[in-house]
């Protein structure tokens, strides 16, 4: 009997974990995607910043008596300058293959999350993975960073590619794109870069998802002292929707700032050999970078800690909106899919 019993709970469980799952995946490829066009032009000008080699200030090329004017030299000039030569479809430059690299990574990402989340709480309801500690949080965003990263990855490298090229362009499609990197590179040339980027995606993703869970937690304690000292007192421990903005808005800015000298390599890697127009200055080379740490030698031999840094002011302003946004948008998603689907 008691086997039977069991054998009827799991038979009852197996079809809330595959809605559950499939509420996470349709809701993080949705504010994948949302958050994605909305902060495409900053990240069209983050990518520029930094896959130049000259300097990116005009303070920099000062510091360094360089006399050779860099193609961009900060964010409203870049802006400008994009805006005059490409219009205002070049704020949105490869961002095709970044909604087809984003929306499963999103939602994988989500959803390998929420299955961590669970297998740690030992419960499937969002309520009680609250209650996780810091660390399982930080750990289980890291490897489902992980997991999403290495799925979607090739179509990363089409972006940075894509929206990095200028004018004129050397690939007009995605589809040309694609034929000639694995004509030149074979298919490991569409995981260039990958190293680096899973250097990077541990600490970003564990550092997103894990202060986003802390600041939930911490804005939740926040609202129980609130209603204490007041009259009025709540046992609801929903969050408004400013705060799950400022919480999310909160994450994605601590994460970028630690990781982004990993992103700057990543992008250099990415475009190693692309033939651009030389007033974008000075190309990478093939083979410039012999691995991460030598990339990381090399850039900051050459270009300084600012260097590493190029691109941060336009990285900082897209990845808080962008953190925002995707957080927001989830939660809302999420809701309204389990609502309509129980």
């Amino acid at each position: 009997m008691r086997m039977e019993g069991e054998g009827e709970e799991a038979a009852t469980e197996a079809p809330g974990q595959l809605k559950r799952a499939l509420i996470d995946a349709t809701a993080g490829a949705i504010a994948g995607g949302i958050s994605r066009t909305v902060t495409s032009p900053l990240d069209v000008i983050k990518i520029r910043f930094q896959v130049q080699l000259e300097p990116t200030y005009s303070w920099d090329l000062v510091r360094r008596n360089m006399t050779a004017p860099s193609k961009y030299t900060g964010m409203l000039q870049a802006t400008k300058d994009i805006f005059r030569e490409e219009g205002l479809p070049g704020f949105w430059r490869g961002n095709v293959p970044a909604l087809l690299m984003v929306m499963p990574y999103t939602a994988i990402q989500f959803a390998v999350l929420h299955k961590l989340k669970t297998f740690a709480a030992g419960s499937s309801k969002t309520e009680d993975h609250i209650q996780l500690s810091p660390y399982l949080s930080y750990i289980s965003g890291a490897l489902a960073g992980c997991t999403a990263t290495v799925g979607s990855y090739p179509f990363d490298l089409l972006r940075t590619i894509l929206a990095s090229q200028g004018e004129p362009k050397v690939y007009p499609t995605m589809r040309s794109a694609f034929v000639d990197i694995t004509r030149a590179r074979g298919f490991r040339g569409l995981y260039a870069g990958l190293s680096p980027t899973l250097v990077e995606i541990v600490p970003y993703a564990g550092l997103q998802f894990g202060t986003y869970d802390t600041f939930k937690r911490w804005t939740m304690g926040w609202n129980h002292h609130r209603s204490s000292t007041t009259s009025f007192i709540s046992t609801d421990d929903s969050l408004s929707s400013f705060q799950l903005f400022v919480c999310g808005l909160a994450a994605g800015t601590c994460a970028k700032l630690v990781c982004h000298p990993l992103d700057v390599v990543k992008k250099r890697f990415q475009i190693e050999g692309l033939q651009r127009h030389p007033r974008y200055g000075a190309r990478v080379e093939h083979h410039a970078y012999k691995n991460l740490f030598d990339a990381l030698s090399r850039i900051l031999q050459a270009e300084g800690w600012a260097g590493l840094y190029k691109g941060i002011v336009p990285s900082t302003v897209k990845a808080a909106p962008a953190g925002a946004v995707t957080f927001l948008a989830y939660e809302f998603t999420s809701d309204w899919l389990e609502s309509i689907l129980t």
